[in-house]
């Protein structure tokens, strides 16, 4: 079935959890301009739904997490100016990186590319043990422009993270547990479970607790200490009230 004759993220609910699922499994779940807008607006849904209280993401078929932006798009139409005005538009890798619901990734097969930085905006991954993690860019002759110069370098030590970026070359997934990438490598067979798991746990406590506690890190990680420390008093005090 061509692409355009089906959509490319599948969105499901189990409950207060939400499964996002990448499904383009013949293409590796590469991120066309298509799977993007449907990935928009899945995002902007995570965004603005309360109920959710926290969401899964995989990918489809065998082979991939993801293999990151699809470039066989590159060079087409849209001309770049227009690419990069619809990329302003709509910030996708913004909109994700400051959603408030907790988001868990179950990787496994190729994350590469986008893929690789798609799962770093997410608070907990976990990998099966054929993952493999890259930013290979630089060898097609450009940079990594989803955030995996900004985001691994705050998971992984700076050495690490610039040997990804500036070599291209694979992380195994053990390598990732070891650099601090992923929080849990496991059997393939129980990659979905474990992150059900976790997502189950994220679900059962009080959503506002923990909307609040992920806000204080990611708005507080880059502040001064006392700046910090008031924004948690803040949202301490937010959240007792409420």
């Amino acid at each position: 079935m061509a692409d355009a004759d089906r959509p490319l993220i599948r969105f499901e609910r189990e409950g207060d959890i939400a499964l996002v699922t990448l499904d383009r499994p013949e293409r590796l779940n590469a991120v066309s301009m298509q799977m993007r807008d449907a990935l928009w607006g899945v995002l902007t849904a995570l965004r603005d739904d309360p109920t959710v209280r926290c969401a899964v993401f995989s990918g489809a078929g065998d082979r991939a997490f993801s293999a990151g932006a699809d470039i066989t798009e590159f060079g087409s139409a849209p001309g770049l100016i227009d690419a990069r005005v619809a990329r302003q538009q709509r910030d996708l890798w913004g909109v994700m990186s400051t959603l408030p619901v907790p988001l868990i990734a179950a990787i496994h097969g190729f994350a590469y590319g986008a893929g690789c930085e798609m799962s770093m905006y997410c608070d907990l991954r976990v990998a099966s043990e054929d993952a493999r993690f890259a930013l290979p860019e630089v060898t097609l002759g450009y940079i990594p422009s989803a955030g995996g110069t900004q985001t691994i370098p705050r998971h992984a030590p700076l050495s690490e993270a610039l040997r990804m970026v500036t070599t291209g070359e694979p992380l195994s997934a053990a390598e990732a547990l070891r650099a601090g990438l992923v929080h849990a490598v496991v059997p393939r067979e129980d990659l979905l479970a474990t992150a059900r798991g976790w997502a189950e746990r994220i679900a059962a406590a009080d959503p506002t607790a923990t909307r609040a506690a992920k806000r204080a890190i990611l708005e507080g990680i880059d502040l001064p200490l006392a700046d910090g420390l008031a924004l948690e008093r803040r949202l301490a005090d937010a959240v007792r009230w409420t």
